[in-house]
């Protein structure tokens, strides 16, 4: 099991070191993906061994020609919201829902390409659980089951990317992609006690992403490390002529940018000169105890290393819980709308009509959630009801966006928790959507302001469970981002401990 041990830059040293092959590097991971406790996680939707060896030995080939690239043979695998190109991979892309079971992507998403075989030369394990249509908090919507937490498997891994924490987590996989639109890479990560990034929209395509919330889902990566993140981010970034959103920018080495040292630092004060922002609003008297010690304890190293706090303050951090769940489930209903029985995806059996496959179709294919959204999202998008819903909500997105912008003129990031608990317990939220909508409040503003935040593990609360900082950046300031959590990482051992197995 050698070769299963370490995070992405761990592997691709030893990778380019031919301490050990990739060949050697994949199958010690398919072992432990393919162990009984593996599968009890539920975080694995599918594998396909044949292939990932055949694209691990094709990897050992170009490195043994001088071809191979930073990453080249190290394993990684895809929530199961990208598409995968099944003749290629063999791979099915369901987004965690009945509604895609059986459907066969022709085609490769541009950040699978872009890690893959046709880019950075990844080897591609599997596909990864989430929440439907990556609607949740928990990944308990999935349509094939739930993620349990490595660290506790009576408690939610987090979602809608959970499969993706989890996994990481558990050391099954160094590293994974995941989606966040409203906190879905951000919240898993802090749940699971591993880093997460969601960068600036726009930076990475969404072409091949199966759409929730087109103004808000973002591809990020999941990793042990803030350094194993940069490497992944610089991959998977870059403009993108089939995404109609995607940033027209240079491509930027974001390892580089971690690494760059900032001016008047010392090797005792790398963040000096740093200007860390602290909302009043990330800190209500209703945070949790043990995730208030927790955070402010990461904030006090991030003081040792050089970095200065300031008080500030997101007045308007309250309303993006109403304006995301407009917003969001407009944009859900406008999307999920090509899903109805008639082009691809699940049909129900012998309708009487049109309206009956329609109707049938989609009932049998959605999940509650879903259909709930569905449901909210078409309702704010009516007639009558648009200027006093959906209209309203895009104006305060502005104004929450304004909110960042005020606070950037004071600091160079803003930090916080990333959720007002550590995991909750399976089944805890069930019967009440709205707690769990709430237990975004500190995800939702970046994501509605399209800015970059990231989770970094910062110790643990109640129960011995994971807590995450969030550090969020002004737009494109990702290297800013990795830089801090680097910086944090070299000095404590947070993000180096595991769940016991």
């Amino acid at each position: 099991m050698n070769g299963a041990k370490g995070g992405v830059a761990g592997l691709a040293r030893r990778l380019a070191a031919r301490e050990v092959s990739s060949v050697e590097v994949v199958r010690a991971h398919l072992d432990v993906i393919a162990s009984v406790e593996s599968r009890a996680l539920g975080a694995f939707l599918a594998v396909d061994a044949e292939h990932a060896l055949a694209d691990a030995q094709a990897a050992d080939e170009r490195r043994a020609r001088g071809e191979a690239g930073p990453l080249t043979g190290v394993p990684v695998a895809h929530k199961d919201i990208f598409v995968t190109d099944h003749a290629r991979s063999g791979l099915p892309t369901t987004a965690g829902s009945k509604m895609l079971v059986g459907y066969q992507s022709p085609f490769d998403a541009t950040v699978v390409a872009r890690l893959g075989t046709a880019g950075a030369g990844m080897v591609t394990l599997g596909k990864l659980n989430c929440d439907e249509f990556a609607m949740g908090s928990s990944n308990e919507n999935s349509a094939f089951g739930p993620v349990l937490n490595p660290w506790d498997a009576t408690r939610v891994p987090g979602g809608s990317s959970g499969g993706s924490a989890a996994a990481v987590a558990a050391r099954l996989v160094p590293a994974a992609t995941g989606t966040d639109t409203g906190g879905s890479i951000r919240q898993p990560a802090s749940f699971c006690g591993v880093t997460g990034i969601k960068p600036t929209y726009g930076l990475c395509s969404r072409w091949g992403m199966v759409a929730f919330a087109s103004s808000l889902d973002q591809a990020g990566p999941l990793a042990r490390t803030a350094e194993d993140c940069a490497l992944l981010l610089s991959a998977m970034s870059g403009f993108d002529a089939r995404d109609a959103t995607s940033a027209e920018r240079p491509p930027v080495d974001l390892h580089a940018a971690m690494q760059t040292q900032r001016e008047g630092a010392t090797a005792g004060r790398p963040l000096a000169g740093l200007r860390i922002g602290l909302p009043k609003e990330f800190f209500p008297a209703a945070l949790a105890a043990d995730v208030a010690g927790a955070v402010r304890a990461a904030l006090a190293e991030l003081e040792k290393l050089g970095a200065t706090l300031v008080d500030v303050s997101l007045p308007r951090t309250e309303l993006a819980i109403p304006v995301y769940y407009i917003i969001a489930p407009a944009e859900a209903s406008s999307n999920l709308s090509r899903f109805d029985g008639v082009r691809y995806g699940h049909r129900t059996a012998a309708p009487a009509d049109l309206m009956a496959l329609y109707k049938h179709s989609r009932s049998e294919g959605f999940g509650p959630e879903v259909k709930r959204r569905i449901m909210i999202g078409t309702y704010v998008l009516s007639h009558g009801y648009y200027d006093a819903y959906y209209l309203q909500a895009q104006k305060l997105r502005r104004m929450i966006a304004d909110d960042f912008q005020a606070c950037f003129k004071q600091c160079d990031v803003i930090a916080g928790p990333v959720a007002p608990t550590v995991a909750w317990r399976l089944g805890a939220q069930a019967g009440d959507p709205v707690k769990a909508y709430l237990a975004d409040i500190f995800t939702l503003p970046a994501s509605l302001a399209g800015l970059p935040g990231m989770s970094v593990p910062a110790g643990t609360g109640e129960g011995g469970m994971p807590v995450g900082l969030q550090l969020i950046g002004n737009y494109f300031a990702e290297g800013t981002l990795l830089h801090a959590a680097h910086a944090l990482q070299q000095a404590t051992d947070w993000h180096l401990r595991e769940p016991q197995r």
